[in-house]
């Protein structure tokens, strides 16, 4: 790949994400949420994050930019919100959220109770290594992410990709050649919050981590910021 310049954009604030936080604090071992994965909406905190990335994406974007996205409906709402219906998007179904298979809807607490060989299993595997029946582990997305950069288009200077958070985060292990542990501190201290921008250059030889999670559009549009860390609910 020879794009000079990446922009990863984590969703606006989602209705799962208020859904988990409710289930949290509410200490429920299920999450209320109204939809499959790929099919959950922005919330409308989160589509007005959308149009105050939009702004400020539009004042920075070239005109030849190339526009990812994941196929989850939460990340193209994002991006349209953003940009408007007629912007080309790219819909790639490698930078989809992390699966969590049998861990899926259940919070921290529902996976220990419901199901607790699941949960040794996750404790002796470790949060990078271990992939739950009928889901992925943090390892195979890092294995899309790399199939995705592989076949970036070659005559393009700037990318920006609108996915999830586990997906940015692990763009960044892939790009800043992380090690298992730096990921896991990486996790433990820099949240990616909804609608903010990662920003990475490449300067021929490796990449530099110019941005994280940036949203000081949504301090100039008067709106809160948040951060709601979605795969950590089943991952604590």
């Amino acid at each position: 790949m020879t794009a000079r310049t990446l922009l990863l954009i984590r969703h606006g604030e989602s209705t799962a994400n208020v859904a988990a936080a409710a289930a949290e604090a509410a200490g429920a071992e299920v999450i209320a949420v109204e939809a499959r994965d790929p099919d959950v909406s922005l919330s409308p905190l989160g589509e007005l994050q959308a149009g105050a990335l939009g702004a400020r994406l539009r004042a920075a974007l070239p005109a030849d930019a190339v526009l990812f996205s994941s196929p989850y409906r939460r990340a193209v709402q994002t991006a349209r919100f953003a940009l408007g219906e007629e912007v080309p998007l790219l819909l790639d179904e490698r930078l989809r959220d992390r699966e969590l298979g049998i861990l899926d809807r259940l919070t921290a607490l529902g996976v220990e109770r419901r199901l607790p060989l699941e949960a040794e299993r996750r404790r002796w595997a470790g949060k990078f290594y271990y992939r739950p029946p009928g889901g992925e582990a943090w390892t195979d997305v890092a294995l899309r992410i790399r199939s995705f950069l592989r076949d970036l288009p070659a005559d393009r200077g700037t990318v920006v990709v609108f996915a999830h958070d586990a997906v940015v985060s692990l763009f960044l292990y892939v790009l800043l050649r992380m090690s298992e542990a730096q990921l896991a501190e990486h996790l433990l201290t820099h949240p990616v919050a909804n609608a903010s921008v990662t920003e990475l250059t490449f300067d021929g030889s490796g990449w530099t981590l110019q941005a994280f999670a940036d949203d000081e559009h949504l301090a100039a549009a008067g709106l809160p910021a948040t951060e709601h860390p979605g795969q950590a609910r089943a991952d604590a």
